[in-house]
C-alpha cells in the first residue's frame, strides 16, 4: 500500500512588497513532500527562503508578503484555498510551529503554564480543569517539572525556554511540527539535548517534522529527506543519504565540502571549501541560475537560462532532484 504525503507543497511562489513598489521574490516554484512520521530538513544560507517557506505554508506571512502561485496540500486539502477562519482550524490542532528564538516568541509577562493552557483553551479542546492537567503532562513530556509551570520566561534557562516552546507547540496534538532553527543561541550540549528531545517526541507521538536549519550536522542527524535551497529556489532535493553521499548540485557540493569531516586525517592538506561572494538580493536576482555568480562550475548558459529540477538516476524508488545545467551534459563529480 502506497503511503500518501501528509503535506505536499507544489510550485509555491511568495513575494514581498518593498518600499518604492519594489518586489522581492522570496520563494519561486518550491515543491516537496512531507511523509507521515518523517523529518525533512530545509537547509541553506541565511535569506534563502527557509523560514518564508514555513510562514507561507502556515499562512502567517506579514502584511507585505503574499503567495502569488502554487498549492499546499495538507491531508489532501489545499490550504491556500481556505479562508482565514477555516485556516485557524488547522493551525496548532493539526500543524504547529516552534518559532526561532524562544525568548522572543514567549510572552514575557505571562507564566509559562498559562501560555500553554491558553493555546489549549483557545481551540476549545477541553474544559479548564482538564487543560490544567494537560499543561502538567506536556511540561513533563519535555522534561520540565510541573512545579515550574508558574514561573515566567525570564526565570527559565535558554534550554528550558526552548523546551517550553516545544510543549506549547504540542499542546493541541498536531500531526505536523515545524521547527524553525530550534537550537539557535543554545550551547552545544543544550542543542544536542533539544534535538534528542525532538526525536524522542517524534517516535512517541508519530509526528512529522519540517526542520529549518543551516547546520548540516543537524540535518544528517535528524532528517530523512533534505531540501537544499538557494535564492528562494530548490537547488537539490532527495533523501538525506543520497544528498549527502551523492551531491549533484555544485552548491550542495560546496556546502558539504565546507563542513569539517572527522574521517580525514589530521595532517591532511585539504582545506575546507569556501563559497565566494554573498547570496543574491531577492529584489535584484541575477538572470539564469541564481547560484551562477558564485559557482565554481558556471557556464555561459548558466548566466542566461534558469535550470529545471532534473531527476537523477537512483536505485529503487528513492527520489533525487537537482537543478543544474551540467546534469544535462555530464555527471557531476565531487571536486
Amino acid at each position: 500500500m502506497t503511503v500518501q504525503p501528509l503535506l505536499s507543497v507544489r510550485h509555491l511562489t511568495t513575494e514581498f512588497q518593498l518600499a518604492g513598489k519594489q518586489i522581492a521574490r522570496a520563494l519561486e516554484d518550491v515543491s516537496f513532500d512531507v511523509m507521515p512520521g518523517k523529518t525533512i530538513g530545509l537547509v541553506g544560507e541565511s535569506g534563502c527562503g527557509k523560514t518564508t517557506t514555513l510562514m507561507s505554508i502556515m499562512r502567517l506571512l506579514p502584511a507585505s508578503g503574499r503567495i502569488t502561485s502554487g498549492n499546499v496540500y495538507f491531508n489532501g486539502i489545499d490550504l491556500l484555498t481556505l479562508s482565514e477562519h477555516e485556516m485557524r482550524a488547522h493551525r496548532w490542532k493539526e500543524m504547529s510551529i516552534i518559532f526561532q528564538g524562544a525568548m522572543n516568541a514567549l510572552n514575557p509577562v505571562m507564566k509559562i503554564g498559562d501560555q500553554i493552557r491558553e493555546a489549549i483553551l483557545l481551540h476549545n479542546l477541553m474544559p479548564r480543569n482538564a487543560a490544567e492537567q494537560r499543561v502538567g503532562e506536556l511540561l513533563e513530556l519535555v522534561g520540565i517539572p510541573r512545579l515550574r509551570r508558574d514561573l515566567y520566561p525570564h526565570q527559565y534557562s535558554g534550554g528550558m525556554r526552548q523546551r517550553a516552546m516545544i510543549a506549547m507547540a504540542l499542546a493541541c496534538s498536531p500531526d505536523l511540527l515545524f521547527a524553525d532553527e530550534p537550537t539557535t543561541a543554545l550551547d552545544v550540549m543544550i542543542q544536542a539535548q533539544v534535538l534528542e528531545l525532538l526525536k524522542e517526541i517524534q517516535k512517541k507521538l508519530g509526528l512529522a517534522i519540517v526542520l529549518v536549519t543551516h547546520d548540516l550536522g543537524v540535518v544528517a542527524e535528524m532528517c530523512d529527506d533534505v531540501v537544499v535551497m538557494y535564492g528562494g529556489k530548490v537547488a537539490e532535493y532527495g533523501s538525506a543519504e543520497l544528498v549527502y553521499n551523492q551531491p549533484q548540485h555544485p552548491y550542495t557540493q560546496r556546502l558539504l565540502e565546507a563542513f569539517p569531516d572527522l574521517s580525514r586525517s589530521i595532517d591532511s592538506s585539504t582545506d575546507l571549501a569556501t563559497i565566494p561572494g554573498t547570496p543574491p538580493r531577492l529584489n535584484a536576482l541575477p538572470p539564469g541560475c541564481r547560484f551562477s555568480p558564485r559557482c565554481h562550475k558556471s557556464m555561459e548558459i548558466c548566466t542566461q537560462i534558469a535550470p529545471d529540477l532534473i531527476a537523477q538516476n537512483t536505485a529503487g524508488n528513492a527520489q533525487h532532484l537537482a537543478a543544474c545545467h551540467l546534469l544535462n551534459k555530464l555527471e557531476i563529480k565531487n571536486s
